[in-house]
């Protein structure tokens, strides 16, 4: 489906009822929305069909972030963390979801932490989940290299600093490495590529901070992230939570996961998430 917001049409899709029988009365379930990875070559699909899970205790929300997916693509010079966020916030509005917990994974937790600390006042919830709040390159390789050599670390730099002459086939080794389980060419075959938001958004990773943003989110907020991720490591997680207030967030690290850590450890992921949506539907 797709809905206009400001001039950009969004795809999303939904899973699970918002609205319940109970006794006489309709019961209204708290709504997850989910924001993806990237720049450019990832959408809502990865999430599936893990995140029906989740339809045991919410109405879940897949949204193609703009320039990504099915939504709009649109001039990647406009796009930034910002203007996503404002736009998670018109795209709720539009479809009436109020106080909804903002799921943002990866390159979507930027684009929720910018949604949160902008509009403190919608968001029932947020999880930033393997995300980080200012891409700190110079430590990021440094962690590559510590675990997996020069070589490694290497392309990981040169990836980043938009080298072109990097191989597919390098930088698959360093995509591997992500975590104990990657998205592969199944997931990548469904997803539509916006090559060019990917150059783009690469070098908007460089440059962006968000770190004195993170003051101005008041929900209560969950900062979930694999205890293996090298690419948004735990410094990453706890670098967030040092800029989040006081009493409002809970760090939870997932051991033996990666940058995907529902399909590491989803036993132990899910009983957290869902603890996590459940205290917050309860105002707990």
């Amino acid at each position: 489906m797709r809905i206009e917001v400001e001039g950009i049409r969004l795809w999303f899709d939904i899973d699970g009822p918002g609205l319940v029988p109970q006794q006489r009365t309709m019961r209204t379930r708290p709504t997850v929305v989910l924001l993806h990875g990237g720049p450019g070559g990832f959408d809502h699909s990865y999430f599936k069909p893990d995140f029906t899970r989740l339809t045991e205790l919410a109405q879940v929300v897949y949204l193609d972030l703009p320039g990504h997916g099915r939504s709009d693509w649109g001039p990647v010079e406009d796009w930034t963390f910002e203007w996503a966020g404002d736009l998670v916030r018109a795209f709720c509005e539009a479809l009436e979801i109020s106080q909804p917990l903002v799921l943002g994974h990866s390159f979507g937790g930027p684009v929720a932490i910018s949604y949160g600390s902008r509009h403190p006042d919608h968001p029932g919830g947020l999880i930033l989940q393997s995300a980080m709040a200012r891409f700190d390159l110079d430590r990021v390789v440094d962690g590559f290299r510590e675990r997996h050599g020069e070589e490694v670390a290497d392309i990981v730099r040169r990836t980043y600093l938009g080298d072109r002459s990097v191989k597919a086939d390098d930088w698959a080794r360093c995509w591997a490495l992500f975590g104990p389980w990657v998205p592969g060419e199944v997931e990548g075959a469904r997803i539509p590529r916006n090559q060019a938001l990917n150059v783009a958004g690469g070098k908007l990773m460089l440059e962006f901070d968000l770190s004195s943003d993170l003051a101005r989110i008041h929900a209560p907020t969950l900062v979930s992230v694999g205890e293996l991720d090298p690419i948004t490591p735990v410094w990453a997680a706890e670098t967030i939570m040092d800029g989040l207030p006081d009493g409002i967030a809970r760090l939870d690290v997932i051991e033996g996961a990666g940058h995907f850590p529902w399909r590491d450890r989803p036993d132990r992921y899910w009983s957290s998430i869902k603890r996590f949506v459940k205290s917050v539907a309860e105002g707990v």
